[in-house]
């Protein structure tokens, strides 16, 4: 049996550039993992997938992101053999923090380990864009910039470290949702940005931005009463994560960072992650 954690990302900066022609967005993200995970357990086993996801509302049949990566890399490996995946949860689900994405990036890897690593990363790096647009980053580092639909990838300099009070407010957004409601937003000529340098916290202060918040918050006001609230505990900035709803407070301190989650986490309103940058 192999164990792995499968960590969360948020989403330091995205701007959305403009609309492609077979009808994605180009972006424009800054990445970072963080250490709030889900539990994976890969077991071998003689034919078939099964997944289980114990406490989990997940579907663990072809559905399932990770059951999907398991048969593409038992295809295109031509590994005859089968597995048994197990997810314990502790990332929100369809919450802008990249869970799904993750667990299909990690079975690629730890299948591809099982095996006797007979694809290299890039060739699982391709096998994940095809699952989706952020399952290549969670193969590739800590921090990235993802541009494109998210599957081109460049290392971004290291941030010192940081530390997050995550705050999930406990219903799911769709992604297709938020980016169709965003093109009313968007003129036609793609915007242009340059990969912005971040090498300082100060530096990634001042860079805090997301196209998508506007539309989440119009649809879910409460978000910017968390982004308020986390202010209002210490944090050095607020921000929404991907499309949404879990809103993140950035911290340079732990102890500030703890006493945050700690406050936060009374109000029993939402499920409030404490989580560093990996």
């Amino acid at each position: 049996m192999i164990l792995r954690a499968s960590p969360a990302k948020v989403n330091l900066t995205l701007r959305v550039l403009g609309r492609r022609e077979d009808g994605y967005h180009d972006i424009l993200s800054l990445m970072q993992k963080i250490s709030l995970c889900d539990e994976m357990a890969f077991l071998p086993r003689e034919a078939g997938i099964t997944v289980r996801c114990p406490d989990s509302p997940l579907p663990v049949d072809d559905r399932n992101i990770a059951h999907r990566a398991a048969a593409a890399f038992l295809s295109r490996a031509g590994v005859p053999a089968g597995v048994a995946i197990t997810i314990r949860k502790r990332i929100p689900i369809a919450a802008g923090l990249g869970g799904g994405s993750s667990n299909a990036a990690t079975t690629l890897m730890a299948l591809n380990e099982m095996a006797g690593n007979p694809l290299g990363r890039e060739e699982l790096m391709g096998i994940g864009a095809k699952l989706g647009a952020d399952v290549p980053f969670f193969m590739f580092g800590s921090s990235a910039w993802a541009v494109g639909v998210g599957d081109r990838l460049a290392a971004a300099p290291p941030l010192p470290p940081l530390w997050f009070v995550l705050v999930n407010p406990g219903f799911p957004v769709s992604t297709r949702m938020v980016y169709q409601s965003l093109n009313f937003a968007l003129t036609k000529p793609a915007i242009r940005y340059s990969i912005p340098r971040f090498f300082t916290v100060e530096d990634l202060l001042g860079g805090l931005i997301n196209d998508l918040e506007s539309v989440t918050v119009r649809r879910h006001p409460v978000l910017d009463h968390i982004k308020t609230l986390l202010l209002e505990n210490g944090a050095r900035g607020a921000l929404m994560s991907g499309s949404g709803p879990t809103v993140f407070g950035i911290f340079t301190d732990a102890e500030q960072a703890r006493r945050a989650e700690d406050n936060l986490g009374q109000l029993n309103r939402w499920s409030v992650f404490g989580a560093h940058s990996l």
